[in-house]
């Protein structure tokens, strides 16, 4: 199979500032932050405090200003345990954004006498508007969860947490699978770094990544028996695999989330887990999506609570 030639840059060479100028000015606006995600904020406030916690400024790249917000709920008290919820770390994988956006609408209010419970829809605004996994510098933000980040939507959500000393039990980190992976962000990857790109099969269906280093078997399985109620999880292909990795468990393969910089890997949770939805899939609509996300929370915060009434005494 012949490698994909990506339209931008010299096959072998790294993109300098010319190139990544060139893809910037190839990106355009197809959605609205401002209304798909801030304007719904206000009629959350019911459970959740709407916290401002930082502003991407691009203004000097003609881009705007773009306010970052994070939904804390209101009966917060320091003993109990913090599960985080974020979305959005790729603007382009949009049941994440909506999917945080439902949990908060709808169920979250379910938990929050077990938990603190803090929401961030949607990490990165501009890759959200323009359906990108990249920032405009062409910096993946799901690298650059470290200090010192190259990424400001990384980098801010951060220092947010470290500054309020915020350390979850719980985070959740939503995101999607899409075919445009393999058409488009794997490409232009190679070519950024100048590399060759090898195209992996897309998994039809959900899936999870837990962190290599804290596995937490069971915690997993429960958040797949959760949303296997609400759409199919996907199959391994025949060398045993998704996106190229073995599978751990049925529905979960890991990846070492601190040291490749994933949001996953950013705080010391017990139990962390990344979403993957299929939202290409001809078994899945976008609703089915959204509620996949939910499901996956509903599954992870379930089997936390469960844990957590465990070790309560008597």
């Amino acid at each position: 199979m012949q490698p994909f030639i990506y339209h931008i840059g010299t096959q072998g060479q790294p993109w300098r500032e010319a190139e990544k100028q060139q893809w910037l000015a190839e990106q355009r606006k197809k959605r609205a932050y401002q209304t798909d995600v801030v304007e719904m904020l206000p009629a959350l406030q019911t459970d959740f405090a709407v916290i401002q916690y930082g502003e991407l400024d691009y203004s000097a790249l003609g881009l705007g200003q773009y306010p970052l917000f994070i939904l804390k709920s209101l009966d917060w008290h320091p003993n109990k345990p913090v599960a985080l919820v974020t979305g959005g770390v790729h603007g382009y994988e949009t049941s994440g954004v909506l999917g945080a956006l439902r949990f908060a609408a709808t169920t979250a209010k379910q938990y929050t006498a077990a938990f603190n419970v803090l929401i961030v829809p949607c990490i990165s605004p501009w890759g959200y508007e323009t359906i990108n996994r990249w920032n405009p510098l062409t910096v993946d933000p799901n690298r650059a969860f470290v200090a010192n980040s190259l990424s400001a939507e990384a980098g801010l959500l951060r220092e947010y947490l470290i500054a309020q000393g915020i350390t979850p039990l719980l985070h959740i980190d939503l995101h999607e699978t899409t075919d445009s992976d393999n058409s488009e962000f794997r490409p232009a990857k190679a070519a950024r770094d100048g590399t060759v790109n090898s195209n992996w099969t897309i998994p039809d269906g959900f899936y999870l990544v837990g962190d290599s280093e804290n596995p937490e078997p069971a915690f997993q399985a429960a958040i797949i028996a959760e949303v296997a109620n609400v759409t199919h999880i996907a199959p391994a292909d025949e060398q045993g695999c998704l996106i190229g990795e073995p599978i751990a468990q049925f529905g979960v393969v890991n990846y070492p989330k601190r040291v490749l910089g994933l949001c996953g890997g950013m705080t010391a949770a017990r139990y962390v887990t990344t979403t993957e939805v299929y939202p290409d899939s001809p078994s899945a609509t976008p609703e089915q999506c959204i509620l996949a996300q939910v499901a996956a929370i509903v599954g992870a915060l379930n089997f936390v609570r469960g844990k957590c009434a465990e070790q309560m005494p008597v």
